[in-house]
């Protein structure tokens, strides 16, 4: 009987113990059509981007990743995250993307396959977050100063 107890005893001690995990838990987000979905954003623009498994095929406010970023520079940002993660061909893409200029916009589709790829799977944000995809660039323009050209040059000082 005592023996009993204890072994009873020592079972409820060993499963009430936390489980010994660093750090949060990150679950898979993935909606009824099987996609993930995250939102980047950069400057101004704002990119709304679902994930889902596929060939590559990637779309931008309906028309092909070629047409829309046409620079080939704007077309490697996009591609980052999905390299550093090796999914380059794993996964199709549909982003809406609003606000700002080219660059910004490039800026919030790439952090927002970032966010997405990593509620796919979690297990690649260590190395997302070591490449510095998953934080926001928050440099935003400096406001106009009154008294003020811009937003630092002043007009031109004549002595005469």
């Amino acid at each position: 009987m005592a023996e009993t107890l204890s072994s009873l005893a020592e079972l409820q001690t060993s499963t009430l113990a936390p489980p010994s995990v660093e750090g949060p838990i990150h679950v898979q987000k993935i909606d009824k059509l099987g996609r993930a979905y995250a939102t980047g954003k950069r400057k101004n623009a704002v990119a709304r981007v679902w994930i889902k498994p596929g060939k590559g095929v990637a779309t931008i406010n309906g028309k092909a990743l070629d047409v829309y970023f046409a620079r080939p520079v704007l077309r490697m940002i996009l591609r980052q995250p999905l390299v550093v993660a090796d999914r380059a061909t794993s996964y199709d893409l549909t982003v809406t993307v609003t606000g700002g200029g080219l660059s910004g916009q490039a800026g919030a589709v790439r952090h927002g396959i970032a966010k997405a790829l990593t509620y796919y799977e979690p297990d690649l944000r260590p190395a997302l977050k070591k490449e510095g995809f998953l934080t926001r660039d928050s440099r935003v323009v400096e406001r106009k100063k009154y008294g003020h050209a811009k937003a630092r040059r002043s007009f031109q000082f004549s002595k005469r």
